[in-house]
């Protein structure tokens, strides 16, 4: 693991058959892109799940250019969590020139003693709290140890976090990479807001990194989104020789992809808000919500024990998911405009992700974000109030869901209908 990359080039088709060699159900969910509804691999509402030693062929255009990822989408928390999954790239027609370009699937493990992956998905603790958070982290299915590098060279570093639950916020030392893509749709060129990368579960980040250490250092990228549990991910190692004197003055800037621009003067207005999980009681009376959309309170008691008994521990708009085949919570006129107001009334960060669309993030608790950057997946964090916008151009049924999966399978999902 992870999969095999497929890479192919912008407005070219892809055809792909998946066989299902589990002993269980499974489908595939193309991550990010803007694929039909049929496509979507979503089990029971987009198709059938693939049955053990059953195929199912799926083929869509690649509309956008960008950084994406493929996964199940039948039992998440742990086909995902043990591994099924890949980078999807596709290339743009005229791609900035790098001497370099690296992927790296970010992921953790919880292993055991033996180094085997411990079989305790599903766990309460992980549903109710934080998500099935890891003891050891990859970079491609692999502990890693050091990445060379040359002094004066350019890399296209395209970052993907597989993980079940784990943010990661990377902290590149004494480099100063670039973003210049967020879950694959391009963005103004700049530098990482308080110097670290932050990126939620499902989320991508495009990175232009150029290396102006001086030969034979070596550059340690840290993870310090836990600040008391800091680590060293990997180190950048560089050679004694350099590339060149200085990084080159090279464009970097990404051209646009074809996404229709909402209009907000006549866009329909709706709210969303997230409740449940421990402590969400607490967090919903300190924010004069009406306390009855799911919170645990504090502790788990008896309210705890009954709600887990109702099938649920996270709700959107007071709403559990429960089984595969839902309501729509929301319907939305076709090829208009559409601003989703969303609340995270909870005690837990939760990267919230719409199928099929991407959407503008435009506010955060009110104030008018930076790049109003395109996103298909917006980590918001607790008590965070956050304001999209977007085109539904893309008819049917599509899954809106927190991809921390323990979340999503405890109840914080839910379909949009664009009709």
């Amino acid at each position: 693991m992870p999969g095999p990359e497929i890479r192919i080039r912008q407005g070219e088709r892809l055809r792909l058959e998946v066989e299902n060699g589990l002993a269980e159900e499974t489908t595939v969910h193309w991550h990010g892109l803007r694929v039909p509804n049929e496509m979507d691999g979503v089990p029971h509402l987009t198709q059938a799940p693939i049955t053990p030693g059953s195929r199912f062929i799926y083929e869509f255009d690649a509309i956008d250019a960008g950084t994406f990822w493929y996964h199940p989408h039948q039992r998440s928390f742990e086909q995902v969590g043990r591994g099924l999954y890949g980078a999807l790239i596709i290339e743009e027609a005229n791609p900035p020139r790098v001497d370099r370009e690296m992927v790296w699937v970010l992921d953790d493990w919880r292993l055991t003693g033996e180094a085997s992956i411990a079989d305790d998905f599903g766990g309460f603790h992980d549903m109710s709290h934080a998500g099935r958070l890891g003891n050891t982290v990859t970079i491609n299915g692999r502990v890693p140890d050091i990445v060379p590098v040359r002094t004066g060279e350019r890399i296209r570093l395209r970052l993907i976090n597989a993980a079940n639950a784990r943010i990661f916020a990377l902290d590149f030392g004494d480099l100063a990479p670039q973003i210049i893509a967020l879950d694959g749709q391009p963005v103004t060129p700049h530098a990482a807001p308080g110097g670290r990368v932050v990126l939620g579960p499902a989320m991508r980040a495009d990175l232009v990194l150029d290396v102006t250490a001086a030969p034979d250092a070596k550059i340690r990228v840290t993870d310090r989104f836990f600040a008391q549990d800091a680590y060293a991910l990997v180190d950048l190692a560089v050679a004694a020789t350099p590339l060149r004197d200085a990084p080159p003055d090279w464009p970097m800037e990404l051209a646009p992809n074809p996404l229709p621009e909402p209009d907000l003067t006549r866009a329909q207005r709706h709210e969303v808000t997230f409740t449940g999980g421990m402590m969400g009681g607490m967090v919903e009376r300190q924010m004069g919500l009406a306390g009855d959309g799911g919170g645990m309170g504090g502790m788990m008691g008896g309210g705890m024990m009954n709600r887990l008994h109702d099938g649920g521990i996270w709700f959107i708009n007071g709403v559990a998911a429960e089984g595969h085949i839902l309501d729509p919570m929301l319907t939305l006129k076709r090829d208009a405009s559409h601003v989703v107001a969303m609340t995270n009334a909870t005690a837990f960060h939760h990267p919230i992700h719409l199928h099929g669309h991407s959407f503008r993030v435009l506010s955060r608790d009110g104030a008018p974000t930076v790049h109003r950057e395109w996103q298909d997946t917006v980590l918001m964090a607790p008590r965070e109030r956050v304001e999209i916008a977007f085109v539904a151009d893309n008819p049917g049924d599509w899954m809106f869901h927190c991809h921390i999966l323990e979340h999503q399978a405890a109840g914080m999902m839910g379909v949009i209908r664009v009709a």
